[in-house]
């Protein structure tokens, strides 16, 4: 079994949308709630590579995408969150699962605002400490 049929299989009623760019290249998203499962089944289970995550604040509110890769096949396999509330957003860190997404977690924190709860370090990383508090580099407004 492919390993797109193989998430759709065992992440079936999470998926909220799919999209194939190529035949390498899949982008699908997810609930946030859902998030540390849908990663941890990824890895554990079908034994994805995390790569990276990424986070932009968009017009519908923010966005992170969950980078994995299998590296047997060449697919990239990106994962994708949207936190409606630009108020107080928060989702599940997934650093207890991947501790090298410890920086990346702070790195959108502090420029996107985005709380990742269950982080085990969150606090600043690039900006200095004479930064406004509440002041976000990345966010549209």
């Amino acid at each position: 079994m492919e390993t797109k049929d193989r998430i759709k299989e065992g992440l079936a009623g999470k998926i909220v949308s799919w999209e194939e760019k190529t035949v390498r290249r899949i982008y699908f998203s997810v609930k946030p709630e859902d998030i540390f499962e849908v990663v941890r089944f990824l890895f554990k289970d079908l034994g994805l590579r995390f790569s990276t995550a990424s986070g932009v604040d968009t017009l519908q509110g923010l966005e992170i995408l969950y980078h994995f890769s299998f590296d047997q096949t060449g697919e990239m396999f990106s994962v994708r969150i949207l936190i409606q509330d630009k108020n107080d957003p928060q989702v599940k860190s997934i650093t207890p699962l991947f501790p090298g997404a410890e920086w990346i977690e702070r790195e959108m924190w502090e420029m996107l605002g985005i709380k990742f709860v269950g982080h085990p370090n969150l606090k600043r990383l690039l900006l200095a400490d004479e930064w406004p508090e509440g002041k976000y580099p990345l966010r549209r407004e």
